[in-house]
């Protein structure tokens, strides 16, 4: 038996149907150097989805291998429940050197879901154990149509990509839900109108409101659908005239895809909860972090009979070798300059899609930083 018949005998994909899976030919990748996978025959693919938007230096590369190995001679895994280690620690400072300021503190786990889970229920017990008994009333949460934060339970709730998520419904929290004013075929936002529908909602129910969640630039899974500029500074404007927490979801859209380390930046954006995950480790290893403000980590503090710990946790949460995968990768940004060839890419690419803007079956184009999407019949 060869790998692809063990495959269709053993395995369960993710977001595949199954029994076409079995009935098609299917890639087994053995190996991969830079831009390029190679399967189990030697034969050579473009790596264009860069793994799931994780692989931001190219695989294999040298200066993370050498670090993972260091890593390896010293320490494999620890656990953070009542220990810490020294690579968690570091990227942890790092993260927060170059996350948006205001964020201070690093909650470690394993996913883009898993972040974003974390970001809720932080944003939920923040407001429950606020000493002013008002706030107990903000247990909603504020979301997008079309928007996509992950495949647990609450990232689920907090999504709106009905393919994905219909299925599930009576098992979902009820959120309060707004049109996405993101760009896309057939429609084009109008900043203004979109900031006042914000308002009118943020003013109608911000007493019930813990946060409102979003993807900053770019809804991913919608279909690259891209927001007007100036809605994410709008957004964060109204969320601190409302008291409400803006959580934004850098999952897919951090580590230099928009064209800055992360997209909130480029509207001079500081999110009360940050998560980002996907290319924090280069495309090496899981892991993913929950950035939050001092002023929420705060509320989190008392005696331990008070009971206001975050009762949350991963087993493999701050695993030294993802975490010592992410501090390469990270410096790999500063000694490549990657930013500064993020954007000559960004620049070369709004030229190419230029060329199919005119064939007649493409009906447009979206671009963001290195994001894009043609849209098809």
């Amino acid at each position: 038996m060869n790998y692809s018949e063990k495959d269709k005998k053993y395995i369960w994909h993710p977001f595949t149907q199954m029994q076409e899976w079995e009935n098609d030919d299917i890639v087994v990748i053995d190996r991969a150097r830079g831009n390029y996978l190679y399967d189990v025959n030697g034969k050579k693919y473009f790596d264009g989805v860069s793994s799931l938007w994780v692989t931001l230096h190219g695989h294999c590369h040298p200066y993370i291998n050498r670090a993972l190995r260091r890593q390896l001679k010293k320490l494999d895994h620890s656990t953070l429940l009542g220990l810490s280690n020294a690579p968690a620690i570091e990227l942890a400072e790092k993260l927060i050197a170059l996350a948006p300021r205001g964020l201070a503190r690093v909650f470690y786990s394993d996913a883009g879901s898993t972040a974003m889970e974390i970001a809720l229920k932080i944003a939920y017990q923040y407001w429950q154990q606020d000493k002013n008994k008002k706030y107990k009333t903000k247990q909603k949460f504020l979301t997008l149509s079309e928007a996509y934060h992950g495949d647990t339970i609450g990232s689920v709730s907090l999504g709106g990509v009905a393919m994905y998520h219909a299925i599930y419904k009576p098992l979902l929290f009820k959120t309060i839900q707004i049109p996405t004013p993101y760009r896309h075929y057939g429609h084009e936002p109008d900043l203004k109108t979109a900031v006042a529908v914000l308002e009118k909602t943020l003013r109608k129910h911000y007493r019930e409101l813990a946060a409102l969640v979003l993807e900053p630039l770019v809804q991913g899974a919608a279909g690259i659908y891209t927001a007007p500029a100036g809605y994410l500074a709008a957004a964060r404007r109204l969320c601190t005239k409302y008291n409400v927490l803006l959580i934004c979801d850098e999952v897919a859209v951090g580590f230099g895809r928009t064209g800055t380390m992360f997209a909130c930046t480029q509207e001079k954006v500081a999110p009360d909860i940050l998560a980002a995950a996907k290319g924090l480790t280069g495309g090496y290893l899981p892991l993913a972090a929950t950035l939050t403000t001092e002023k929420i980590y705060n509320n989190f503090k008392g005696k331990f009979e008070s009971l206001r710990t975050f009762y949350h946790g991963h087993t493999y949460t701050g695993n030294p070798l993802a975490c010592r995968a992410a501090l390469a990768s990270l410096e790999l940004f500063r000694k490549e300059r990657t930013l500064v060839k993020v954007n000559k890419n960004i620049a070369l690419l709004k030229e190419g899609l230029k060329k199919f803007t005119a064939i007649p079956q493409v009906k447009q184009a979206r671009q963001c930083g290195m994001i894009a999407a043609l849209e098809l019949p």
